[in-house]
C-alpha cells in the first residue's frame, strides 16, 4: 500500500500491518491516523486539530444506507483519541443546515443544531469545526496546527507565499473565526478551486483530504513536509535567527539552580486568584528567543493560532532583571517582580474592557500564564500540572511559528479583538463551565517523606486521588522506583515525582526541595513520615541506636520543615506541615526508651514549629498512628520481634493483640492515617495548628487531655 516513504521534518508512522487488520472499517481507520497525527507534536499540538471520515452506515431507524461523518469530538487530544471520542453525524442533516443559516451575525445557534444531526446517540459533543469537515466532500479531512505551516499563514505574505509555494495547488482563506460560516468559505474556496489538495487558514492551521485514510495522512505529511524544508531552507539563509543573541544562558546546572529559586516567588504571584501549579523548561529553542534581540518586539505580539492563545494567554510576561543579578537575594526579587505582575494585571483587564461586548463572560483571571525569564527558561501556571505543561508545549509551537514567519517575511500576530473574540467567546465559556470541578486538593504540592511504601505511601496516594501533585520520596531506592511505578500508572506521569530523599542529609533534602520547585512550581504540604524503629532493654541501648532514633526522627523532621518552609515563605499563601509521630509519644512502654522519647521530641517539636509558623499562616498538626503493620518498612527491621518480645507473645499474634487492647477493638491500616491527614489539608481544618489527632483504635494512656 504505502511503499517507502522517507521525510524530514515530519514522522512517517503507518504500519501497513496495522492498517490492514481494519481494512473495512473507515472509523477505526480514521482514528489510527489520528493517532498517528498526534504522535507528532510538529503536527498539532495536545488537544488541537481535528479529523473526520466519512462512510455508509445502516440508519437504525429506517435500516436504509446513510453517510455518516465521524469527527473528533469537542475537547478531545488526537494522539490519545479513541472511538468513544468520536462525535458521529448524519452528513445530510449537517448540510441541510445551510437552509436554515441566517448568516454570521447568528451563527453560534448553529452548534445547537448540531444536536439534530446525531446519528450515534452515545456521540461526544461535536465541535465547532464540525461544519470545516462536513461542508467539505472528501471521505477522509485533517485539520491540523502545525508549526511549518502556521508560520507561513502567519506571516505578512502568507497568501502569496502559499501560492507560490504550492503553484496554486493549496488554497487560501483568511483568517475567521471558526463556525459555521467558515465551513461555507472553505466550500466555496474549493468550488472556485477543483483542483487544490489543501486549504491553508490565514493565522490558523492547514485543511487537508484524501479518498482514504492513506491519502489523507500522506498528502497531510507531504504538505507539512513541504512547508518544513521551505522555512528551514530560509532560516538558514538567515545571517540571525530572532535578530541575534541579546544575553548568553547560564550553564545548566545554574539555570535549574536560579529557576528552582525564583519558582515559588513567581507561583505565590500568580496565585492571586486561585493556586496554580507550575512547570519549568530551558528547552533550547526556549532559549534562543528568549536570550535574542527580538524578545521585546516579538514577545508582547501574541500569538497567532487560537489553538496557541487559549492555553497561553494573549501574551506573555518577560522578566526584566538579568540572569545574573543576585536573585539569592528573595526580598530584593520580589521588589522588582511584583510591579511587572501589576502591570500585567493591568494590561489584560485593559484589554478585557476594551475589546469586550455587552454579553461578555466576566474577566478571568489577569495573572500571567507564560513567564519567561532571558537567561535561564520559561515557566508556565496553570491549574494542574498538565495543563501548565501543556502551555508551554503550546508556547514552543509560538516561538517555532514566530521564527518561521520572520524567516520567510515577518510575523503577524491576530488583532487584539479577533484574540478577544476566541478567547471570550460564549461557546468557549460554555465549553469551560462544563468541565469538571476541580477536586479538594487540585493546585496543591505535597511533599511525603518515606512514602515508599506503608504510611507514608498511602497518604501520598490518597492526596494524589484527590488532585494534588506529589512528591514522594525514600531513602531505599528500590520501594522508591516500585512506588513510582505504581504511581504513573494510577495517576499519569504529570502529577507525580520520586526524589530519591535521606532526611538526615541536607544536600539531599535541598535536591528534593529543588525538584519540587521545577516540576511543580514549589510546595504546599509537608509531611514528615520517614521513619526507624529500634526496640531494646535500656541496658540493651547502644548509643548508635539513640543517634541514629534521635537523626531520623527529630532531627530529619527538624531539617525537611526548615527547608520545606523557606518555600511556604516564597510562595507567602501558607501551607500544611504534617507530622507522622506515636501515641508511644504519650506512652511509657517497656523496651522503649530510645524511640519513645524521640517520638516526645518530634511532637514537641510540631507544637514549637505551630507556635513559630503561625504568623505566616503555615499549620503544623501531628497524627498519633499506633500499631500500623500493613505495608510498613519498620516493621521487617527487627522491630515486630521487639515488640512481641516485650509483651510476651508471638510475632504473628501482634496485630490482633494490639487491636484487642484498643476502645474499638480496631486494626489500624496505613489509609487510616492517610485519611487523617487529608482531613487536615482538605479545607475543614484551615483554623487549626498545633494539634494532635490519635489515629490508634483509642488507646486512653494515650489521650493527650
Amino acid at each position: 500500500m504505502s511503499g517507502s516513504r522517507k521525510y524530514n521534518h515530519v514522522s512517517y508512522l503507518w504500519d501497513d500491518t496495522i492498517a490492514a487488520s481494519m481494512v473495512g472499517d473507515e472509523v477505526a481507520l480514521l482514528v489510527y491516523r489520528s493517532n498517528l497525527l498526534g504522535a507528532d507534536l510538529r503536527l498539532t499540538n495536545y488537544g488541537g486539530g481535528n479529523t473526520s471520515c466519512k462512510a455508509i452506515a445502516k440508519d437504525p431507524l429506517t435500516g436504509k444506507d446513510v453517510e455518516v461523518m465521524w469527527v473528533k469530538g469537542s475537547g478531545g487530544d488526537l494522539g490519545t483519541m479513541k472511538r468513544n471520542g468520536l462525535a458521529a453525524l448524519y452528513v445530510d442533516r449537517l448540510r441541510s443546515l445551510q437552509n436554515i443559516y441566517r448568516g454570521i451575525e447568528h451563527e453560534d445557534e448553529m452548534v445547537e443544531l448540531f444536536n439534530h444531526c446525531i446519528f450515534d446517540l452515545q456521540s461526544k459533543a461535536p465541535s465547532i469545526d464540525t461544519p470545516l469537515h462536513g461542508l467539505l466532500p472528501f471521505k477522509h479531512i485533517d485539520h491540523l496546527h502545525p508549526d511549518a505551516a502556521i508560520a507561513i499563514a502567519a506571516s505578512k505574505e502568507g497568501k502569496k507565499i502559499t501560492q507560490e509555494l504550492f503553484e496554486g495547488k493549496i488554497g487560501w482563506v483568511d483568517w475567521q473565526r471558526p463556525g459555521f460560516d467558515l465551513g461555507l468559505k472553505l466550500k466555496e474556496c474549493l468550488e472556485k478551486n477543483p483542483e487544490i489538495k489543501g486549504i491553508m487558514l490565514g493565522s490558523h492551521g492547514l485543511f487537508t483530504w484524501g479518498d482514504t485514510a492513506y491519502e489523507s495522512y500522506v498528502n497531510t505529511l507531504e504538505i507539512i513536509e513541504k512547508c518544513a524544508a521551505f522555512i528551514n531552507q530560509k532560516i538558514k539563509e538567515k545571517e540571525k535567527v530572532f535578530n541575534g543573541a541579546k544575553i548568553k544562558s547560564l550553564s545548566q546546572t545554574e539555570r535549574k539552580s536560579q529557576a528552582a529559586l525564583l519558582a515559588p516567588v513567581l507561583r505565590g504571584l500568580a496565585s492571586s486568584h486561585q493556586k496554580m501549579i507550575g512547570h519549568f523548561t530551558d528547552d533550547e529553542r526556549v532559549l534562543e528567543f528568549i536570550n535574542s534581540n527580538d524578545l521585546d518586539r516579538l514577545a508582547p505580539l501574541g500569538t497567532s493560532c487560537p489553538d496557541h492563545f487559549l492555553r497561553t494567554k494573549i501574551s506573555p510576561l518577560v522578566l526584566g532583571s538579568k540572569p545574573d543579578e543576585g536573585i539569592e537575594n528573595i526580598k530584593a526579587i520580589k521588589e522588582k517582580i511584583t510591579p511587572l505582575f501589576e502591570s500585567y494585571r493591568k494590561m489584560y483587564a485593559d484589554y478585557y474592557n476594551t475589546c469586550k461586548h455587552p454579553n461578555s463572560p466576566a474577566l478571568r483571571d489577569p495573572n500571567p500564564v507564560v513567564i519567561l525569564y532571558p537567561g535561564i527558561g520559561m515557566f508556565t501556571f496553570a491549574k494542574d500540572k498538565q495543563t501548565a505543561r501543556v502551555a508551554a508545549e503550546f508556547y514552543i509551537n509560538a516561538i517555532n511559528v514566530m521564527k518561521g514567519a520572520e524567516a520567510i517575511s515577518s510575523y503577524t500576530a491576530l488583532p487584539r479583538q479577533e484574540a478577544f473574540n476566541i478567547e471570550y467567546w460564549l461557546l468557549e465559556e460554555a465549553k469551560l463551565q462544563r468541565m469538571p470541578k476541580p477536586k479538594t486538593l487540585s493546585g496543591r504540592v505535597a511533599l511525603v517523606t518515606g512514602s515508599g511504601g506503608g504510611i507514608g505511601k498511602a497518604i501520598a496516594k490518597k492526596f494524589a486521588y484527590e488532585g494534588a501533585c506529589v512528591v514522594i520520596s525514600d531513602n531505599n531506592t528500590d520501594r522508591l522506583n516500585e512506588a513510582k511505578e505504581e504511581f504513573i500508572q494510577l495517576f499519569g506521569k504529570d502529577q507525580v515525582i520520586a526524589v530519591s530523599m535521606d532526611v538526615t542529609k541536607v544536600a539531599t533534602i535541598e535536591k528534593a526541595f529543588l525538584e519540587s520547585s521545577l516540576a511543580f512550581g514549589g510546595v504546599d504540604i509537608i509531611v514528615n513520615n520517614a521513619g526507624i524503629s529500634i526496640s531494646k532493654s535500656i541496658e540493651e541501648h547502644g548509643t548508635d541506636d539513640w543517634d541514629l532514633l534521635y537523626d531520623i526522627l527529630v532531627k530529619g523532621q527538624f531539617l525537611v520543615t526548615q527547608k520545606g518552609i523557606e518555600i511556604m515563605r516564597k510562595q507567602e499563601f501558607g501551607g500544611d506541615v504534617l507530622n507522622i509521630v506515636s501515641k508511644n509519644a504519650l506512652v511509657s512502654g517497656p523496651n522503649n526508651a530510645g524511640y519513645g522519647s524521640a517520638k516526645a521530641a518530634q511532637l514537641h517539636l510540631a507544637r514549637l514549629n505551630a507556635a513559630e509558623l503561625g504568623k505566616d499562616k503555615i499549620r503544623v498538626n501531628v497524627i498519633n498512628p499506633d500499631a500500623v503493620i500493613a505495608g510498613s518498612n519498620i516493621w521487617s527491621g527487627g522491630w515486630a520481634e521487639g515488640r512481641a518480645k516485650a509483651y510476651g507473645i508471638k510475632v504473628e499474634e501482634l496485630p490482633a493483640f494490639y487491636a484487642s487492647r484498643t476502645l474499638l477493638g480496631e486494626v489500624i491500616l496505613p489509609e487510616d492515617i492517610a485519611n487523617a491527614c487529608f482531613a487536615y489539608v482538605s479545607g475543614l481544618l484551615n483554623k487549626s495548628t498545633g494539634n494532635v489527632m490519635n489515629v490508634d483504635g483509642g488507646v486512653a494512656a494515650a489521650f493527650v487531655r
